[in-house]
């Protein structure tokens, strides 16, 4: 089997590269920073779970459709076909709309949306054609519901909804599992960048709970995965959001805008 990760290099996506290793499975992570990616290498192969023949590391920028694709050309030309998708990059950067700069809006929507996108089209063509494959698209308790000062986040990460609903549609009889999953805050590197920027109207509504460890969320996911499920929610909060955000929201807006300051 062999299983392709984005955003491979750390975090969730590391981590799920671990469950795999720990599975036999042929991995290719794809990330931008070859430094990273190379740690990355360095320690699944000290796990002793996974041969340096059966690991293959890319860089490229999962937002540049034409890099993703030759990326991916690459990993399937030396491990083989890719059985198992796992779109996990993406990016996050705080800030309300009217601080925000163009540039950092459009950076987040190309990487989180057209990111996904262009990793997903590089491999789904070939599954389709096979009559079998999973795909699952990482996206965020962010997509349910808006949240002060990311508005570009939400954005990109909602709109993965759409993407995966379509794509669905698309692939159904084909063989092709199309999943997503709404992971919460995450103790992630990425995580302590963004914390530091937090607008403190958003963690009125995100810190009620708990991040989540890594391999918690990694751990879910690979479950998800292997059960075929459309979509994962973790937590209760982000459940509800995900079942009942129609009833929910509404209640949670007016608690919002009456709340003392």
């Amino acid at each position: 089997m062999h299983v392709i990760v984005t955003g491979g290099s750390s975090g969730i996506g590391l981590e799920v590269a671990k469950l795999y290793a720990a599975r036999g499975a042929r991995l290719t992570l794809v990330a931008r920073d070859p430094v990273k990616l190379e740690n990355a290498r360095r320690e699944l192969l000290s796990s002793g779970r996974i041969q340096d023949t059966d690991i293959h590391i890319a860089m490229a920028d999962v937002g540049r459709d034409a890099d993703v694709s030759a990326a991916i050309a690459g990993a399937e030309a030396k491990l083989g076909a890719c059985d198992v998708l796992i779109a996990s990059a993406g990016i996050v950067e705080p800030g309300t709309f009217e601080t925000l700069s163009g540039e950092a809006f459009a950076a987040q929507v190309t990487t989180n949306l057209l990111g996904t996108a262009n990793a997903v089209r590089a491999v789904y063509p070939g599954m389709k054609a096979r009559g079998r494959g999973r795909v699952m698209i990482v996206s965020s308790g962010a997509a349910l519901i808006g949240l002060h000062g990311y508005t570009a986040y939400c954005a990109s990460k909602s709109a993965l909804t759409g993407f995966v609903e379509a794509l669905a549609f698309e692939a159904a009889g084909s063989g092709v599992g199309i999943s997503v999953c709404f992971p919460p805050d995450t103790f992630t590197p990425q995580l302590e960048g963004e914390l530091a920027k937090r607008p403190p109207q958003a963690q009125v509504l995100m810190g009620k709970a708990p991040p989540w460890t890594a391999p918690a969320v990694a751990e879910r996911i690979v479950r998800a995965i292997d059960r075929g499920a459309p979509r994962l929610y973790f937590g209760f909060s982000i459940t509800a959001l995900g079942l009942f955000g129609s009833l929910a929201k509404p209640v949670l807006m007016w608690w919002y805008t009456r709340k003392p300051s």
